[in-house]
């Protein structure tokens, strides 16, 4: 038997909690990994609620993955059909979730225990679901849910999380709603910080250098802005002809003003394959707004477009995603079409050593979408 995490975003868990708690879905991104672990009968879901940080239940695995279209979790273009009907051992209200920070569980996970409660470090196990997780940790994980059913103590929710329960939305064309974040004065601050050639920054060419490392790997053609190529060629040493010169694009030049700026193409032949825009100390905005404004001048394009920050930015990353001026792009709301990717992700992902013989889909193992 193996263990395997399982994200809910609280909107989620209270829907599964609604419901007769028989079905748990994933995005189909994910359906070469369930195929590849072979996750079927047996096994099992730790589940998880983010932005909360909670464990809130364990959910026994009764058949092997299907394809199923019919909304359960929202009221239409549910995103997690990929599906398995489950048997739930345990699954709590949010309020009586157990907080990964708890000294119940964070002196004991082997990935918390040398840590200080206000590391990130860790963030990195729930970049993504269903996902591998240790058994021994899953095994102390569901000792503990277990006891919390019968006990049912409190952990009372923090004015952080009550901020983060309560999602704005808007109404799209008088139909779907989507989750959006207006961040505060605060939250403008800090993603305006003045550029400098920090540590973090120095950090973020190396992770340039590793997505175009990969990308040449996997058989693509690389395009970096001209802007960074001495630093990142620091760190890189392409082969003859990978690392594109001109575009092989035909756009208009608005259009390629916006796609020269990106920070990492992947070309095949004449056609974008993945986007990625690696964050650091300067705003996370700017980078989004440029592959916004790429699906928007670009609607039919279809290109895998991700933001590549580190783990301590991931929250900032989503907070900006989901701003209502991107839940209403032609395209469809930014936060479906655009993933989140750590950098300690695109290092591990760097380490693969058959990745002359995958395809590019092995990103999208590592990349993480809002759950709102």
């Amino acid at each position: 038997m193996n263990y395997y995490i399982d994200l809910f975003s609280p909107e989620t868990a209270k829907a599964f909690s609604k419901s007769n708690q028989t079905i748990s879905g994933f995005r189909i991104s994910r359906k070469t990994y369930v195929e590849n672990q072979n996750i079927g009968v047996g096994d099992r879901f730790i589940c998880y609620c983010t932005r909360i940080q909670r464990f809130i239940g364990v959910l026994e695995i009764m058949t092997s993955s299907f394809i199923d279209n019919t909304p359960i979790f929202t009221k239409d273009n549910d995103p997690f059909n990929l599906r398995f009907k489950v048997k739930t051992i345990v699954w709590l209200p949010l309020e009586k979730g157990i907080p990964i920070h708890s000294d119940i569980l964070w002196d004991k996970l082997s990935f918390t225990k040398k840590l200080s409660k206000d590391s990130n470090k860790w963030t990195y196990m729930v970049f993504s679901s269903p996902r591998l997780w240790p058994k021994e940790d899953c095994e102390i994980i569901e000792e503990k849910l277990l006891e919390q059913s019968k006990k049912l103590k409190d952990y009372p929710f923090t004015e952080n999380d009550e901020k983060k329960l309560k999602p704005a939305k808007i109404r799209i064309n008088g139909k779907k709603e989507i989750s959006v974040s207006v961040p505060d004065d605060e939250d403008e601050k800090e993603l305006k910080i003045k550029q400098t050639k920090t540590k973090e920054q120095r950090e973020s060419i190396i992770v340039q250098s590793k997505l175009a490392e990969i990308g040449e790997k996997l058989g693509f053609k690389i395009w970096l802005p001209r802007a960074d190529r001495t630093r990142v060629l620091e760190n890189w040493q392409p082969n003859p002809d990978a690392l594109l010169e001109d575009l092989p694009l035909v756009f208009d030049e608005t259009t390629l003003k916006t796609i020269r700026n990106i920070d990492i193409l992947w070309i095949k032949r004449r056609s974008i394959v993945r986007a990625f825009e690696v964050e650091d100390t300067t705003s996370i905005y700017s980078g989004i707004l440029r592959m916004a404004d790429l699906l928007s001048l670009q609607p039919m394009l279809d290109i895998k477009i991700h933001i590549v920050a580190p783990e301590s930015r991931r929250d900032a990353v989503f907070q900006q995603i989901t701003r209502p001026v991107f839940a209403v792009m032609e395209k469809g709301p930014l936060s479906e079409l655009c993933s989140y990717i750590s950098y300690d992700s695109i290092f591990e992902l760097a380490k693969e050593k058959r990745l002359e013989h995958m395809t590019d889909t092995i990103v999208d193992e590592y990349s993480e979408y809002s759950e709102d």
